[in-house]
């Protein structure tokens, strides 16, 4: 049976993954919004990072390996590339304040499922 992040990575070739990319980005504010090349990108690193996760690499402490969504390889990859900047100027802090409010608003995809509540 296939883990939830070979599931995930499995639909990031679809226009799915796409629309949901951008609605992070439209939905959150992120600055770069309206760039479609950025979320092209965001997209393309989100499926490397649910590649990696699902050949066993921890990339967010408390999310197993196995466990790891679209959503949270999205944040991910904003996380890392927002960590490497040298300096900090008005962009900067727009995308700290969208990483911050995705983990806000869909704290279930930054947790282990088994930790959920089961209804």
């Amino acid at each position: 049976m296939k883990s939830l992040t070979e599931k995930c990575l499995e639909i990031t070739s679809l226009f799915e993954a796409e629309l949901l990319v951008r609605l992070m980005l439209y939905h959150w504010n992120h600055p770069f919004a309206g760039d479609e090349d950025f979320a092209n990108g965001l997209l393309e690193g989100a499926s490397g990072a649910l590649r990696s996760a699902s050949q066993g690499e921890q990339l967010i402490k408390n999310i197993p390996t196995t466990s790891f969504n679209l959503v949270a390889a999205v944040w991910y990859v904003e996380y890392c590339e927002v960590e490497k900047e040298e300096t900090t100027c008005e962009d900067t802090e727009a995308r700290k304040i969208w990483l911050s409010n995705v983990r806000k608003a869909l704290p279930s995809c930054f947790c282990d499922p088994s930790d959920l509540p089961q209804t």
